[in-house]
């Protein structure tokens, strides 16, 4: 069994609850894949506003950063809060294969998803070559 853990999650809560926030942004949880010529990253950030969503890339990196504020107004006594607030990033170092110009995203109940396609110079493709005398032409798949 994997078990992964942040030793600085239970001081990063103490601390949000006695600063108001913390310094270090808290990292999204994702799933990704690949799906045909996509690859296809699923980020969880339920109640976010979709409005304070960025995504930029740059040399092939993709950041992607929210926020998502506290629902209580402000003044009012807290009886819990567990839910993590403030600003939550994470990057992914994407490789030469894919088409970073073309990434497509959505959000739609709490999950943001980006379908990244692969470059289409990375993608499989047939190469014909001319046999010996014969004047044959094989193709093999390259």
């Amino acid at each position: 069994m994997l078990m992964r853990t942040d030793p600085f999650r239970e001081f990063d809560r103490l601390a949000q609850q006695v600063f108001g926030s913390t310094d270090r942004p808290v990292a999204m949880q994702m799933d990704a894949y690949r799906a045909g010529d996509d690859f296809v990253v699923h980020f969880d950030l339920p109640g976010v506003d979709p409005e304070s969503i960025d995504l930029s890339v740059e040399r092939n990196v993709l950041n992607v950063r929210a926020e998502r504020r506290a629902p209580a107004p402000e003044g009012a006594e807290l009886i819990a809060s567990e839910r993590a607030t403030g600003t939550f990033s994470r990057q992914l170092f994407l490789g030469e294969t894919l088409d970073t110009e073309r990434i497509d995203a959505s959000y739609e109940s709490g999950v943001l998803t980006l379908r990244i396609p692969v470059a289409e110079q990375a993608k499989p493709r047939k190469i014909q070559i001319s046999g010996g005398g014969s004047g044959e032409r094989k193709q093999i798949a390259g």
